[in-house]
C-alpha cells in the first residue's frame, strides 16, 4: 500500500467518525482531569504509606 492510497482511505474514513459536541468534549475533559488528580493522590497516599511502614521495618 502507497502512503497516497493510506491518507485517501483516511481521509474517506474520517467522515463516518462521530464527533462528540463541544460541552461533552468539555465535561470528558474535566472528567479526565478530576481522575488524573485523585489517582495522582491516592498513589501518593500508598507512597507515604510504604515508606513510613519499610522506614519502620528498617529501623527496628
Amino acid at each position: 500500500m502507497s502512503i497516497a492510497t493510506f491518507f485517501k482511505e483516511t481521509k474517506s474514513e474520517m467522515k463516518y467518525v462521530t464527533w462528540p459536541s463541544r460541552r461533552r468534549a468539555f465535561a470528558y475533559t474535566i472528567i479526565i482531569i478530576v481522575l488524573s488528580l485523585a489517582l495522582g493522590y491516592l498513589l501518593n497516599g500508598f507512597d507515604v504509606l510504604f515508606r513510613a511502614l519499610l522506614g519502620h521495618l528498617i529501623i527496628k
